[in-house]
């Protein structure tokens, strides 16, 4: 009996844990001013799938699988507000009204190229999108709300958006809609740097087309930045085929391998918990949210990917030669970086690409809610 017993009690921990493996936000979303409700009013996570839109009085409730996520409002002729969250929340949402007439300064600016569409369009797409091979793939169908504009004394393109970008990616069976806040090109670094809010929606097709896309998220997941999230997340970094360098610290052109990844000079591991009083007067220790890994690195470092090697479009664009065997990222990080377990981490900001993963763009993003079968 005791055994049965400790077999039953095994058994309703484990659907415990996986009834807690997800969680729920709620909330209303409503006028600053007035606290009027706002009703459509678009409510998703950045970079996922996973989106609703508010009632009629402002409410909203979305269910999400564990891990970290942005949480995006908007609404036309409001400022969008983000919310970070990673467990339960009850949100009330007060969104502000845009300064109309800012945007009309903005957008009547003298620097405004009249023909911007003819003259920048193909080069934006490529530093945008992309130009991998499911950069190709990709179709912008409303590149009418594109505003360009051209700074001489500082060398640099700008280019806004008046609505969200429609973009078809045929590559991965996505479609997304991208709220461009703004794409900053500096020709004199050859640096483009932008900001924006994406949600992405499945593609309808055949059977056989979905299959395809099936197979071109695994091969586009594999190697990615989204990859290394998950396997340090897990502490499978060696399995999955990760190597990671750090710059010797008397030798910027000299990289040595990291023996450890784990080692808590680079990285910790966190679990939310909690104190509360029981009725027994006992201090009890209550997980109260998913754990959470943290990374930091003192000096630049390399990341390589061993079981696959570049597109031979990556070495042309890179002047590398054919028989590069690797994929490789350049990483600086800022400040220490906090993943969870969907992949998601930040501040983003502080995580900056340079070799492999910054030729990867919009093209080849994939939502932090995927998971290869």
């Amino acid at each position: 009996m005791q055994n049965l017993r400790f077999v039953f009690i095994s058994l309703l921990s484990f659907f415990t844990i996986t009834a807690t493996a997800q969680f729920v936000v709620t909330g209303t979303v409503l006028d600053s001013a007035t606290r009027e409700p706002l009703s459509n009013a678009s409510v998703f996570c950045q970079n996922t799938t996973l989106g609703t839109v508010t009632q009629k009085n402002g409410e909203f409730s979305l269910s999400l699988k564990s891990g970290g996520y942005d949480l995006i409002f908007s609404y036309t002729g409001y400022q969008t507000q983000t919310i970070r969250i990673s467990d339960n929340n009850k949100l009330e949402i007060l969104l502000v009204k845009e300064d109309k007439s800012l945007g009309e300064v903005v957008l009547k600016s003298s620097f405004e190229v009249a023909d911007g569409w003819e003259k920048y369009g193909d080069f934006f797409i490529k530093n945008f999108i992309g130009s991998t091979p499911n950069a190709s793939k990709c179709v912008l169908t409303n590149p009418e709300v594109l505003k360009f504009f051209f700074y001489k004394k500082t060398n640099r393109l700008k280019v806004m958006a008046t609505d969200a970008l429609l973009i078809s990616n045929n590559a991965l069976g996505y479609q997304l809609r991208y709220q461009l806040d703004s794409f900053v090109y500096f020709y004199n670094t050859d640096i483009n740097l932008y900001r924006g809010y994406c949600l992405f929606s499945e593609m309808e097709g055949t059977d056989s087309l979905k299959n395809l896309w099936s197979k071109a998220r695994v091969n586009t997941y594999e190697g990615s930045r989204l990859h290394f999230m998950h396997s340090y997340y897990d502490s499978t970094l060696l399995e999955e085929g990760w190597i990671v360098d750090l710059l010797d610290e008397n030798n910027d052109k000299k990289f040595i391998k990291v023996k450890n990844v784990y080692d808590t000079a680079y990285y910790n591991y966190v679990q939310n918990m909690t104190d509360s009083i029981g009725e027994d007067s006992v201090v009890h220790t209550i997980t109260t949210g998913p754990a959470e890994v943290e990374i930091y690195y003192p000096r630049k470092i390399s990341i390589t990917y061993t079981k696959k090697s570049p597109e031979k479009q990556y070495l042309a664009k890179m002047k590398l030669p054919k028989s590069v065997p690797y994929q490789i990222s350049y990483i600086d990080i800022k400040n220490w970086i906090t993943i969870t377990e969907n992949g998601y981490y930040y501040e983003q900001k502080d995580w900056i690409n340079q070799g492999y993963w910054s030729w990867k763009n919009l093209a080849d993003l994939l939502p932090y809610d995927y998971l290869p079968d």
